[in-house]
């Protein structure tokens, strides 16, 4: 098992994956959050509580649960890069356990998602200490409670990362499976939101769980307030991370088991 979880590394860190998710997360931590902090929530349009609310600096933070579309296209990458690139026949010929194929597969992006949610976190941290110095703008939040939710907003990139996988796994054709996963995470559920009704699905929606996970109320807030609805409650933020352990595992179960007797060819 230790050979094939080497291998994947290997495989890895051969590719662009890598660079590009160290990219993008330090684009998205650093560069997106720093450049928020900079302007000021209070000067978006609509204007969002300053940063020296508790607020306002959650609202900041609770956004950067939003581009978990890039973990979760990372892992689509992964699982489906085999069957489009024609090497999984040769794979598990070499390992004809396939289990132990998937399982190092799974191992081996957890840990890239936990890198890619560190990195995250750290660069949004420095950017946003950094951009409210700048301005003389006192946090609403101490740095302890700051570091905390980023710590959970870079745990949850991991569940999304393991989701984009368990979804490739199942779709094979990468293209398909792209555009299911993230035209879901970027617009799916903004649309779902949208719907009376159906939009009381949202809390137990991935996307519903990490805000309830950070506890970022402001977007659910502001839709049901455009829409004159009953305001979306969110579960509890221990609630919503055992409902987002609960698709990680379910992601990984798909990832191990569907591809296990299927057909390669």
């Amino acid at each position: 098992m230790n050979h094939l979880i080497k291998a994947e590394f290997r495989r890895l860190l051969a590719s662009r994956m890598w660079a590009g998710l160290l990219l993008a997360a330090l684009l998205l931590g650093g560069g997106m959050m720093g450049a928020m902090a900079l302007i000021g929530p209070e000067n978006f349009d609509p204007p969002m509580p300053g940063l020296h609310t508790e607020t306002g600096v959650r609202s900041i933070l609770g956004i950067l649960g939003y581009t978990a579309f890039v973990p979760a296209a990372a892992g689509t990458l992964a699982a489906t890069s085999e069957y489009r690139h024609r090497t999984a026949a040769v794979t598990f010929l070499f390992a004809p356990r396939r289990w132990q194929v998937l399982a190092a597969k799974l191992a081996t992006y957890g840990v890239a998602g936990l890198a890619y949610g560190l990195i995250l976190a750290g660069t949004a941290a420095v950017a946003l200490h950094t951009a409210a110095a700048v301005r003389g703008v006192p946090l609403g939040l101490p740095a302890s409670t700051v570091l905390g939710l980023l710590a959970r907003i870079g745990l949850a990139m991991v569940v999304y990362l393991l989701i984009g996988i368990g979804v490739g796994a199942l779709l094979r054709n990468q293209v398909v499976a792209l555009c299911v996963v993230i035209g879901y995470l970027y617009m799916g559920e903004a649309l779902l939101m949208m719907i009376p009704g159906l939009n009381q699905l949202y809390p137990i929606l991935p996307g519903g769980a990490t805000a309830a996970l950070t506890d970022f109320t402001y977007l659910a807030d502001a839709m049901s307030q455009q829409l004159g609805s009953t305001t979306l409650q969110l579960l509890p933020p221990a609630a919503g991370a055992l409902l987002l352990t609960a698709y990680a595992l379910t992601a990984s179960l798909i990832a191990v088991l569907v591809p296990m007797r299927r057909d390669i060819t």
